[in-house]
């Protein structure tokens, strides 16, 4: 059920360069699934007109909390990351469809690729798939040093790779170069980034288990708007879409145009 609430802000921090972890208390959490995300309302009447889409990263249930991790680049979000503790926050969610975890079964290994700002989401359906007891190899691709972030967090779920773009943490390079040079097995694939990296994904593995999610802007973030859509693959008629706040924003490799 989607809710929209005013949400308490618990813990609020820079992780990595220009990166911050906001992690809120409220109803939503109760609802939340891996690969969801919420719509935040910044500023009041003066502040920015659209909510801002921000994936969320872990779930606590037991505290009715979550933690969204997100990028402070436009006007939006520069603003809420000057939110402190004890501030409270409009969130319209959970929102969207998020991660099958159920297509991978207990035994079989689970393929977690994910790029720069793509990465957050993976978090809860790492943990979830381990409780599950799913093994789990993730790749996680960033610019360079400074931006990465959760290295530590990952790896103890399960065997983790980092790759920069220029070298200065881990393999050089981005995560299909990794991909290439470790030839990972793996029963299902979950990947979250820029479309370049999910249309390498979608190629390289056409017999494989592949969820994709997207990132788009979005206007309502409840398929209202149409501002978000993209076209069904193989559709010859050209006027079948799928929306990628309501539909999605996960879709099986091959169901929509990326």
């Amino acid at each position: 059920m989607i809710t929209k609430e005013l949400c308490a802000v618990v813990r609020h921090e820079e992780i990595a360069d220009s990166i911050f972890r906001l992690t809120v208390e409220g109803n939503i959490a109760s609802e939340a699934l891996p690969g969801q995300f919420v719509h935040v309302k910044i500023g009041g009447a003066m502040g920015p007109l659209l909510r801002r889409p921000i994936s969320i990263s872990s779930i606590d249930r037991h505290n009715g909390a979550m933690t969204l991790i997100y990028r402070a680049g436009g006007q939006g979000t520069v603003l809420l990351s000057t939110f402190t503790a004890g501030m409270e926050i409009d969130i319209l969610g959970p929102l969207g469809n998020g991660f099958k975890v159920g297509e991978t079964a207990a035994g079989e290994v689970a393929l977690l690729v994910g790029g720069g700002i793509g990465v957050p989401p993976l978090y809860e359906l790492s943990r979830q798939l381990v409780q599950k007891g799913v093994k789990v190899v993730h790749v996680l691709g960033f610019q360079t040093a400074s931006a990465v972030f959760y290295e530590k967090e990952f790896a103890e779920l399960g065997e983790t790779f980092i790759a920069t773009v220029d070298g200065t943490f881990g393999e050089k390079g981005f995560v299909t170069d990794v991909l290439r040079k470790e030839q990972l097995g793996f029963n299902t694939l979950y990947a979250c980034g820029p479309v370049p990296m999910l249309k390498a994904l979608e190629t390289g593995y056409p017999d494989k288990k592949v969820f994709l999610s997207l990132e788009e802007r979005m206007g309502c973030g409840i398929g209202a708007c149409f501002a978000c859509v993209c076209r069904v693959q193989g559709d010859m008629s050209g006027h079948a879409y799928r929306k990628v706040c309501s539909d999605g924003p996960v879709f099986r490799a091959g169901e929509v145009v990326l």
